[in-house]
């Protein structure tokens, strides 16, 4: 019998395989809808968070900051997020949603709960609360 192999047991590749088989069925919603995978998780960051810097946004949807900052001025253009200034420090900027990016996202998120309640189909319902809290205190460590 073969050794395992190294990937097979490393939690990075593991974490890497799941989120693919997560994401790869569920990317196809996004492209119907005429969104980017960023895109996505940028509407789907905002539209139920508080402004948020593009900094923080960067954070929040895995990307870098010059990224985002370039994305965030398109989506403007485009009428799914505003800039305001931020009333704590002028010469910051936050970033939200607006209605439009709302009607957008809203149907992805109903389209990308149900996806995820097929994928976790195989999971009881305490295998699927110590899994959310495992991954979020794994993403706040490495934070």
């Amino acid at each position: 019998m073969k050794p395992d192999r190294f990937v097979d047991g490393y939690l990075g590749y593991l974490l890497g395989q799941a989120n693919h088989a997560i994401y790869k069925d569920f990317d196809a919603h996004v492209r119907a809808a005429g969104l980017s995978s960023i895109e996505w998780r940028v509407l789907a960051t905002l539209q139920d968070s508080p402004p948020l810097t593009v900094s923080q946004l960067a954070t929040d949807v895995l990307s870098k900051q010059p990224t985002v900052t370039k994305l965030v001025q398109r989506m403007v253009e485009q009428g799914w997020l505003k800039l305001q200034a931020d009333p704590q420090d002028q010469r910051r900027t936050l970033v939200t949603v607006t209605p439009a990016g709302r009607r957008l996202v809203q149907p992805l998120l109903v389209k990308a709960r149900v996806h995820e309640q097929s994928i976790l189909g195989t999971l009881e319902a305490s295998e699927k609360t110590a899994l959310r809290k495992l991954l979020a205190k794994l993403a706040k460590g490495a934070r």
